[in-house]
């Protein structure tokens, strides 16, 4: 099969970018034939490491900086860009030659598979794809994360892709409530489990990862991690990543007096080895798609405590089982979640055990199976009506 991935920035780094990165691998280790569109480029190298087999193609080339268009972006807007709607999160990726250059590529795609992975590039490959292709739309967040522009240009022309995938249980119904007419499929992301050393459980230390934005809520689990090292201050939090809220995020700590209990680690490239060495893994995200660093921290052994946001925790986690879900946004019930694994080390070990098998059905040999298995489907013609689930060689989705 020849198929092609279309990623915003396939140079950077994010979950989706790594997503995709791995599924394009998976397919070429298979013998298919696999290509990476980047619509711009912006640094020399990919910083996740691709097979020889899957080519790179970028579109636009911004190494030396955004080039400035013929007309002025708002001119744009009014005379062409209806596409990219006003909403989209990258929508200021978007200029009159981005946007045109996304259009000629799909427009000039005349046959295997297309994959296209946000609403962007989403509503260009529903409006300007040829029906010669098939065609398959990844959503990597939760729909009511999206504010109505964007769901309205869904509702509106989604109808024209072969497939839409989506992450979890709660995904496919809120998406087939809006599209009834189009198969909606549930493939999780893919985590790489095998061979994580697990937590001993003997370290005072909660991690956090992603970047540093309003959407993972750093800013409510700093003041939650503050109630609890007024009982523990032997603990310590530590946050992985980097963004634009760094400097608020320090503020907050200093303005809490924790300066020698909460540490903003910046990236790392080393967080298997950090998640090794950690007891507990706190995710406060206010929405999330899938969240594959906390899956990853889960495959370490490591107990979860987590809001219970629209959508992914509540969908990987059962509650007292693998890990401890609390009420979204709620400072003081985080507190308490976090205080109950910090004080029972016993608790924290069957939790973080049976995580780590919860894990295990997020491990790519798990996971990859159900793309090919898709797009063998939609390439034979086979008809994905409601229910339908990708299986193949004895693994089914993990909400059959």
């Amino acid at each position: 099969m020849r198929i092609r991935y279309v990623l915003l920035h396939a140079y950077g780094m994010g979950g989706t970018i790594r997503t995709v990165v791995n599924q394009a691998n998976a397919m070429a280790a298979i013998g298919h034939d696999v290509e990476i569109v980047s619509v711009v480029r912006r640094r020399e190298e990919p910083q996740f490491a691709l097979d020889p087999a899957v080519s790179l193609v970028p579109l636009v080339d911004q190494r030396e900086g955004v080039r400035p268009d013929g007309v002025g972006r708002k001119v744009w807007r009014r005379l062409r860009g209806k596409i990219v709607p006003h909403g989209e999160f990258a929508a200021s990726y978007f200029t009159e030659r981005v946007e045109k250059a996304v259009i000629d590529y799909v427009s000039s795609v005349d046959e295997g598979i297309l994959v296209t992975t946000r609403p962007a590039l989403n509503l260009i490959a529903a409006r300007r794809g040829r029906p010669s292709v098939v065609r398959v739309a990844q959503e990597h967040m939760n729909l009511a994360a999206y504010p109505e522009t964007i769901r309205q240009e869904i509702a509106r022309h989604y109808d024209a892709f072969d497939a839409v995938a989506v992450l979890t249980g709660t995904d496919r119904e809120e998406y087939q409530r809006l599209l009834p007419r189009t198969p909606i499929v549930r493939i999780p992301n893919a985590v790489e489990t095998v061979g994580r050393e697990p937590s001993r459980q003997r370290n005072p230390v909660i991690v956090a990862a992603g970047r540093l934005v309003a959407q993972k809520g750093f800013d409510l689990l700093i003041p939650a991690f503050a109630q609890v090292v007024r009982r523990h201050p032997e603990w310590r939090l530590r946050i992985f990543g980097t963004g634009p809220k760094t400097a608020e995020l320090r503020g907050l700590i200093s303005e809490h007096g924790l300066s020698a209990q909460v540490s903003l680690k910046g990236r790392t490239s080393r967080l298997p080895e950090e998640l090794a060495r950690a007891s507990v893994y706190a995710l406060s995200s206010r929405f999330e798609g899938l969240p594959m660093v906390m899956i990853e921290a889960m495959s370490h052994a490591l107990p979860v405590a987590a809001f219970d946001c629209p959508t992914g925790p509540g969908d990987v986690l059962t509650h007292e089982v693998d890990g401890l879900l609390v009420p979204q946004r709620d400072v003081d019930a985080l507190a308490a979640a976090l205080d109950r694994l910090v004080s029972d080390r016993e608790l924290r070990l069957r939790l973080g055990g049976a995580a780590a098998v919860t894990a295990r059905g997020y491990a790519p040999e798990a996971v990859m199976p159900m793309w090919e298995e898709l797009f063998l489907d939609l390439t034979g013609g086979k008809p994905l009506g409601d229910g339908y689930r990708a299986v193949s060689r004895g693994v089914t989705s993990p909400d059959s």
